[in-house]
């Protein structure tokens, strides 16, 4: 879901708003008067409208967009989007966009501290990589947004000394600062890592799954030949390398087989190379960004969804499609660990030998695909945005409350 400062996915554009349910407004309404939540700010690293926003960024507005629905005020603070104006409301929330790529790291929280953001109730840190280091600075109720750990993703993305110097900010500078405070992940796999390897209390971090745009639904039947399926940044980290080496092997047993990977980035090349040594160029197809409508689709023609990917806070592109009712083949990963029930919604592979096995056993057998094909669509049912943007909220909600009774206790041992 979140990545290192690189590329982010480009497969497809800012999705089309629909209606916040009125329920979900009043709850959130609620919820937010009850913890003297009216205004708040959200500090990340892009906004939606960047062309290289990807998962985090969606995540940040769908959140954003209901939490203004229900009456907070929202603000997101955010880097600079080329040709696009610094200030703009988006479906009810202001997204202010100022600053270089790196330069917001710094000049976001100065805005907070300054008052420019207006005067706040509570913040919301979205630490996509590199972390804003908001216990510094914040001075109110507030949460951190951390999808996953990067780990390796630091090498595979930058130059030696910027990869040591990730490495160093992620596991060793940053997690001391933010012992005390409220974490929210996308997955219980991701939690369990983000306490073992950066040693945050596990009773200050929370799961609250992403949820899924009604768009994504079941349609006509599935493409006539074996397609499967990869939507995602061609970045290292997805490791679509994997997935054409695969499926040239699949070919091998399934002549019939056809594959299609979306999404743009600077691993276009390689992958044009490796999939002209299969001699695949007929059957693995790259065909960039995608329109929604036209993603849809894809999903519904699938049989498999595959993701290779080596760090992922959850896997959305998993869910869209299994709420299509397309199963899936993915690495078995902290994230894909929880958007895929083994063995009902999909298959985890922890090898190349077990991608392929479990691509054919998708292919193959009919009666074990229908069956998944019923749990995903299920599974996809329970995730929603309204529970999402209800659960994130509930948690700064919790703290603001937390804050609340830590001033009237100090007021009356005064």
């Amino acid at each position: 879901m979140t990545e290192a400062p690189t590329p982010a996915d480009p497969a497809r554009p800012s999705p089309a708003s629909v209606p916040v349910p009125a329920g979900s407004s009043e709850r959130l309404a609620k919820l937010a008067a009850g913890a003297g939540l009216r205004r708040v700010a959200m500090v990340a690293w892009r906004d939606l409208g960047d062309p290289e926003a990807g998962g985090s960024e969606l995540h940040a507005h769908e959140i954003a967009r209901r939490w203004a629905a229900a009456g907070v005020e929202v603000v997101l603070r955010t880097s600079a989007v080329g040709g696009e104006p610094e200030r703009l409301v988006r479906d009810g929330y202001e997204a202010v966009r100022r600053s270089g790529r790196y330069k917001v790291f710094a000049t976001a929280p100065a805005d907070v501290v300054a008052g420019r953001l207006g005067r706040l109730d509570g913040v919301v840190e979205i630490w996509n990589g590199m972390p804003f280091f908001s216990p510094l600075w914040a001075g109110r109720p507030r949460v951190t947004f951390l999808h996953h750990v990067h780990a390796e993703m630091w090498r595979m993305v930058l130059p030696p000394r910027l990869a040591r110097l990730g490495e160093l900010v992620e596991g060793s500078l940053a997690p001391p600062l933010y012992r005390r405070t409220a974490v929210v992940t996308l997955s219980s796999s991701s939690r369990d890592e983000i306490i073992e390897m950066l040693g945050m209390r596990p009773e200050r971090v929370s799961v609250v799954p992403p949820g899924i745009d009604p768009m994504f639904s079941p349609g006509p039947a599935r493409s006539p030949a074996p397609l499967i399926v990869a939507v995602g940044r061609l970045e290292p980290v997805k490791r679509f390398d994997r997935l054409v080496n695969a499926v040239a092997e699949l070919r091998r047993h399934r002549s019939d087989v056809e594959c299609v990977i979306v999404g743009e980035g600077s691993q276009r090349t390689a992958l044009e190379a490796l999939r002209h040594s299969h001699g695949a160029e007929s059957y693995i197809r790259l065909p960039g960004r995608l329109e929604d409508a036209e993603l849809v689709r894809l999903y519904r023609r699938a049989w498999v969804l595959a993701s290779t990917s080596v760090r992922e806070g959850w896997g959305m592109t998993v869910s869209e499609a299994a709420a299509c009712g397309t199963p899936a083949v993915v690495s078995r990963i902290a994230g894909h660990a929880d958007v895929v029930v083994e063995g009902r919604t999909g298959l985890l592979a922890s090898s190349r030998l077990e991608m392929v096995a479990h691509l054919r056993s998708l292919v193959d057998d009919e009666v074990l695909h229908a069956r998944m094909s019923k749990a995903a669509i299920e599974r996809a049912a329970a995730l929603s945005w309204e529970a999402t943007a209800e659960g994130t909220l509930a948690v700064l909600a919790a703290e603001s409350r937390a804050g609340r009774r830590r001033r009237r206790l100090g007021r009356g041992s005064g």
